[in-house]
């Protein structure tokens, strides 16, 4: 048996236990496919990472990224917290202050502000409204009323995201879902916070994604990614904020969002939490 790299980094926080964990498997080669998801179900974090060498002459590394169901193409705090413990173990990037992520959608970048990571975000491969009978079945398993419900899309770059906008943070903190009821596998809802300071939380975001083996995320870049884009397209939202999503959960994530010139970046803290070696084969 060979022991590999390991590395566990809290993303999305600036202190330990308070952000979402990635566990990320350093030099991944060799292993197949069922011992990838075996050990992602073993690690029962909601997602677990592999560092490969890059197929794309482009990228600086390969990633592949797995949760308790199975494979997604793209997650973001999978994303941050693997480059930081990339970094970390001494990998030097073929552009300065940019990382090239090889994953299941493509290319993503990772740029180094200080401390702060962020990754741009990848276009949605599905976005729109959602038809009106899928609609009534969602509002059902979060036990909305109509009069709650300010908006609900496609929002989907890569794990399926279904996104629901309702009247206020405080619903998006009292929902009480039904996971079975749920008709799709990845669902996020955000509300606004009333007036909130320039250095408060915007929005309060949550994650039911029951689907891909995790009742609830505690703080996911992939939706928060394409709630922005949803949101921010529909000068719902200012071109910057922050959301804050993990409460229910314990736990206190930030995310930062920003809409600059090229592109939409979703940024966060990131903490290495262990480090050691894994043994796998």
């Amino acid at each position: 048996m060979m022991g590999r790299p390991f590395t566990q980094v809290d993303v999305f926080t600036d202190r330990l236990t308070l952000g979402n964990p990635v566990a990320v498997v350093h030099d991944a080669g060799g292993l197949d496919d069922e011992a990838l998801a075996a050990f992602a179900r073993w690690t029962n974090l909601s997602e677990t990472t592999f560092l490969l060498p890059p197929t794309d002459e482009r990228a600086d590394y390969r990633l592949r990224i797995f949760t308790p169901g199975g494979e997604l193409p793209f997650a973001g705090h999978p994303t941050l917290g693997s480059a930081r413990a990339w970094l970390h173990a001494g990998g030097t990037s073929r552009t300065a202050g940019v990382i090239v992520q090889e994953c299941g959608v493509g290319l993503v970048q990772v740029r180094r502000a200080g401390d702060r990571l962020a990754f741009a975000a990848p276009g949605l491969r599905r976005s729109g409204p959602v038809d009106e009978p899928l609609a009534t079945q969602v509002s059902a398993a979060l036990g909305l009323d109509a009069a709650q419900v300010r908006g609900i899309e496609w929002i989907d770059n890569g794990p399926g995201w279904l996104g629901v906008l309702v009247d206020s943070a405080e619903t998006v903190l009292g929902i009480e879902p039904d996971q079975p009821a749920m008709p799709v596998r990845a669902v996020g809802v955000a509300g606004p916070y009333p007036e909130p300071r320039a250095d408060e939380p915007l929005l309060e975001v949550r994650a039911f994604v029951g689907g891909l083996g995790v009742p609830e995320d505690p703080v996911t870049g992939s939706l928060n990614a394409g709630l922005a884009q949803w949101l921010i397209g529909a000068r719902i939202v200012p071109g910057s904020y922050t959301a804050q999503q993990g409460t229910r959960l314990g736990r206190r994530g930030r995310i930062h969002i920003s809409q600059e010139e090229d592109g939409l970046w979703v940024g966060g803290d990131t903490v290495i939490g262990v480090t050691g070696t894994v043994t796998l084969d």
